[in-house]
């Protein structure tokens, strides 16, 4: 298979390249489709959501996933959202692809291209799922039930209640409106109920909370910071800041800082960012949900291994292969914390 240089990105690839591929690939071999001889090393593709330290991690477990089952591997992080993501997937269709794991920005509005990249090669989700396409099984966690666990840590930080204000990358992504509706019940004791929404503007008082309301800030991490500020700002007896994406609960903290507020107000988190981490071992952050997205990088690369070689048996009748989430408090999180530095050391 021919590839583009490991240094050109993709949004960067010129359209001459393409043409040169083009010309290049049709006297060798076709240019889509997975590996034509099955003694061949197989090659998968990993796509994130988005640039973050939670995709890092992840990355890591693609690598150790290709040493250990001899698959020729690559993690592909988008900078640019939808449009980006999009791209990416065409690039490794046209390439010729064994199979690829993806997390969907937007699935309702991503269908066509997923559904042809299902036609082409082996397609599956991580982390957030499309469950309407043509993919063929979800890795992931239950992003309501893991929403619930972190309200469950915001009662935890709060027991008498109080002011609360959401933070959170976007809620196009299923498994952010599904986190974001479970914190939000778990929070207020509620019954559970997948399904329900409440609206990310509305302000809810229920079970002695106040939440103020959900602000996005679409991956750009300035508009994140800006939003934790203008919180703190606006709020001054703002009681918790709950951060559901990686990189929210560093900024929260960043913010905090510069409002001479750190350990006045409450921080509850979602993933294992490094920032978030210290927090925690200081106090300064009550508690964490942690995914595994190591595991989602090593298990993709698995499955797509065995679907590429004709093993639909690694397929579950439910078409999900949980990978379980944790809370992790002060008195987790240095053990915690030495097993993920341990494995990503490896995947180095």
């Amino acid at each position: 298979m021919i590839r583009f240089p490991s240094y050109l990105p993709m949004k960067q690839t010129l359209p001459t390249f393409l043409a040169l591929v083009s010309l290049l690939a049709a006297g060798c071999k076709p240019a889509a489709g997975p590996s034509a001889s099955g003694s061949e090393k197989k090659k998968v593709a990993f796509v994130t959501n988005g640039v973050a330290s939670f995709w890092t991690i992840a990355a890591a477990g693609v690598k150790a996933g290709g040493q250990k089952f001899g698959i020729d591997t690559e993690t592909l992080m988008p900078a640019e959202g939808i449009t980006d993501q999009k791209r990416i997937v065409e690039d490794l269709l046209t390439r010729g692809i064994d199979g690829i794991s993806i997390s969907p920005i937007d699935p309702a509005n991503q269908s066509e291209i997923l559904n042809e990249a299902a036609k082409r090669t082996k397609l599956i989700t991580n982390d957030s799922d499309a469950p309407t396409s043509d993919r063929l099984v979800y890795i992931g966690t239950d992003n309501y039930k893991a929403g619930r666990m972190c309200g469950e840590l915001v009662r935890e930080a709060m027991p008498k209640g109080g002011t609360v204000m959401l933070f959170i990358g976007r809620l196009e992504q299923d498994n952010s409106k599904a986190r974001r509706q479970g914190c939000i019940d778990g929070m207020l004791g509620r019954s559970e109920d997948p399904k329900r929404f409440d609206p990310p503007s509305d302000v809810i008082e229920e079970a002695g909370f106040k939440i103020l309301g959900t602000l996005t800030d679409n991956f750009d991490r300035a508009k994140g910071k800006a939003n934790a500020e203008d919180t703190l700002a606006k709020y001054p007896d703002l009681g918790c800041m709950v951060g559901l994406f990686a990189y929210n609960p560093p900024l929260i903290l960043e913010a905090l800082t510069q409002a001479g507020k750190l350990d006045k107000v409450k921080v509850v988190a979602f993933d294992e960012d490094d920032a978030t981490l210290t927090g925690i071992q200081k106090g300064s952050v009550h508690g964490t949900i942690v995914q595994n997205p190591y595991m989602y990088g090593y298990k993709s690369v698995e499955v797509l291994g065995e679907l590429a070689k004709g093993n639909n048996s690694v397929i579950p009748a439910s078409k999900m292969i949980d990978i379980p989430t944790r809370q992790i408090r002060k008195a987790d999180v240095d053990a915690f914390w030495a097993d993920l530095k341990e494995k990503m050391a490896a995947g180095k």
